[in-house]
């Protein structure tokens, strides 16, 4: 992903859709006008997203992006997209949380304006740690920043995982919120390999987990879900907006602090690979448990076991993302199917126990 030309991930025209978005917005605006309708530079691998302008008789320009189910042509990545799902559950965070998260303004659940269910929110002017090429690299912003300014970023960025896991109402929930997560991923792995080679890999991740699983799994909150720095926008190094909710579940706290500190190894772990320094200070699984402790009071538990999960979780989308690839005809399937997850040795070395 990081050092190969992005995998298709559309067949839809933006024109034509730029076409239809403003025939469905002059029936809730009339006289609205939409303008530079656009992609952004690093579209998402699962939704879609346009950003646009609307224009509007006695209103000041309003600057928006709609995000798209995915394109069922396409060889999507998830089985469902429940955009009714992520607008809720972003309305909701903005109501009872201080997270800066961006206003939906519509949802619209009919597929017949633009080919796909969509939602549309305000958009929210800043900046984003590259996924490709990953913000790990040289040649971009985070990179040459200061380690203080980093630091700065990497504060911010936990303080926003934390709120949100104290702030977020959750009643009570029954039985093992962690158990109904893993199998939810399971049922995806099963989805993602159905008819396909399976992953000796990933299935020898999912008997680690079960051999290790927490004794004391803790209490659910209302879990990001993709939580990453590549999924906020900054205003300098301050989070501005809190984006892509899709991935949302009740879980235990660690689930977001695993994949927090496993995404930035998987794009350093590529880093070093290709013979450079990365970001080595940045990030690191010990700063993150530290601060997160401090904010919240809650010693983050059983983090080899979360980031497992993390990387197991990862590498099924991985494979999912390479069989898409192999659809389109741009790749072969190889001997060994686990070749086709990027970031196989150390989800192999994690299997092990000898990562950390």
């Amino acid at each position: 992903m990081a050092t190969a030309p992005r995998p298709r991930t559309t067949t839809r025209d933006p024109e034509t859709l730029a076409l239809r978005l403003t025939a469905w917005l002059d029936a809730r605006l009339p006289g609205a006008e939409v303008t530079g309708v656009r992609a952004p530079e690093s579209n998402g691998m699962s939704s879609e997203t346009l950003l646009f302008d609307i224009d509007h008789p006695g209103t000041p320009l309003r600057a928006c992006a709609v995000r798209l189910a995915a394109d069922l042509d396409a060889y999507t990545v998830f089985p469902v997209y429940d955009l009714r799902r992520q607008y809720e559950t972003m309305r909701d965070v903005a109501r009872h949380t201080d997270l800066p998260v961006p206003r939906v303004l519509w949802l619209e659940e009919d597929p017949a304006p633009l080919g796909a269910p969509f939602l549309v929110m305000e958009r929210v002017e800043g900046r984003v740690p590259p996924d490709v090429m990953p913000y790990t690299y040289e040649g971009n912003w985070l990179h040459s920043a200061t380690d203080g300014e980093r630091a700065r970023l990497e504060e911010a960025t936990i303080s926003v995982i934390a709120r949100l896991h104290d702030q977020y109402p959750v009643g009570s929930c029954e039985g093992s919120a962690l158990r109904r997560h893993v199998d939810a991923q399971r049922d995806y792995y099963a989805w993602v390999v159905d008819g396909l080679p399976r992953s000796p890999l990933i299935e020898s991740a999912f008997d680690r987990l079960e051999a290790h699983w927490p004794a004391d799994e803790g209490s659910a909150v209302l879990t990001w879900g993709d939580a990453r720095i590549g999924n906020i926008i900054y205003d300098g190094f301050e989070p501005a907006a809190v984006l892509d909710w899709e991935m949302a579940a009740l879980a235990p706290r660690e689930v977001d602090l695993g994949w927090t500190v496993y995404l930035h190894r998987f794009f350093q772990d590529l880093t070093v690979g290709s013979g450079q320094r990365g970001l080595p200070d940045f990030l690191r699984r010990e700063h993150i448990e530290r601060r997160y402790a401090e904010l919240t009071g809650h010693t983050p538990r059983d983090m080899d076991f979360h980031t497992l999960y993390a990387a197991l979780r990862h590498a099924i989308v991985m494979l999912r993302v390479a069989y898409r690839q192999v659809h389109f005809k741009e790749v072969a399937v190889p001997e060994n199917p686990d070749r086709m997850i990027l970031h196989h040795d150390s989800l192999a070395a994690m299997v092990r126990g000898t990562y950390w």
